[in-house]
């Protein structure tokens, strides 16, 4: 589906790569609804989109719970009259521990934002987008939701969710207007640690200089193109595809890999 001249929804509009999903689609002439728990990143946002901030609209809505969601959605077609697309962006991780060390009510939050909040946000837009001429929802799940990362399994389980949600919806959705994509990113610069309220383990310069992470705006560019090309799956970086075909071609070979690169994170 070409953006140019629709309405689409972004959640977690308010900073990285949901920032710049948001500025990307209104540089093609779309109309976006940007939304996100934190009303003073949404406002900078706002500010960001410059001369095309009147094509940007903003909420404040916790993708957690069910009735808001249910609200937002009959706000924003009263007010806009439809909407054409839905991509799925907000999304948390959890502490660099393991689960045997992880509390329920972070393990709960975690599945409640990236795995709920797509599903509540899909349920809720889904009867209106089968009505639109064509229609696309973008889900984000991660490299993450395909193979094992040790120190993030809640994370990637959650992830995993939203990859089967997915391409179960696309099935579901064949024959209709509705084009569905999963996306996969890997290494992204974003600001995701601070907005699960997370702090990183201090990396050596020989490791950081040997990470490629891809910048937020490549990112979003990338999957506005792969939305644009109505493709059933979006690899996002170089690592994302290189471990996607890894993990196919030797599974456990892969998880080895990458235990061998998270397990000093996981030092008690």
């Amino acid at each position: 589906m070409k953006v140019q001249n629709k309405i689409i929804i972004v959640t977690g509009g308010g900073s990285g790569m949901g920032r710049e999903l948001v500025l990307n689609l209104l540089s093609k002439n779309a109309t976006v609804v940007a939304i996100d728990i934190n009303n003073t990143a949404l406002k900078e946002t706002v500010l960001l989109a410059g001369d095309k901030k009147s094509f940007l609209h903003s909420f404040v809505v916790d993708i957690t719970d069910k009735k808001a969601v249910e609200e937002f959605r009959d706000k924003v077609i009263i007010q806009l009259g439809f909407v054409d697309g839905i991509i799925n962006n907000a999304g948390i991780i959890q502490p660099f521990i393991k689960i045997n060390d992880l509390p329920y009510e972070t393990i709960e939050r975690v599945m409640n934002v990236n795995f709920y909040g797509t599903l509540y946000m899909t349920k809720a837009f889904l009867p209106h987008l089968l009505t639109r001429p064509e229609a696309h929802i973008v889900n984000t799940s991660s490299m993450g939701g395909f193979l094992p990362v040790p120190g993030q399994t809640i994370y990637g389980a959650s992830k995993a969710a939203v990859k089967l949600l997915t391409e179960g919806l696309h099935s579901e959705l064949m024959d209709t207007n509705v084009s569905v994509t999963v996306v996969f990113p890997g290494a992204i610069n974003t600001n995701i640690m601070k907005n699960s309220g997370l702090s990183m383990p201090q990396k050596s310069s020989t490791e950081n200089k040997s990470m490629k992470i891809l910048s937020a705006a490549k990112a979003a560019q990338i999957i506005i193109d792969g939305m644009e090309q109505n493709r059933y799956r979006v690899l996002v970086g170089e690592d994302a595809k290189f471990m996607d075909s890894l993990y196919r071609l030797n599974p456990a070979y892969a998880a080895k890999l990458i235990y061998s690169k998270m397990k000093e994170h996981l030092k008690n």
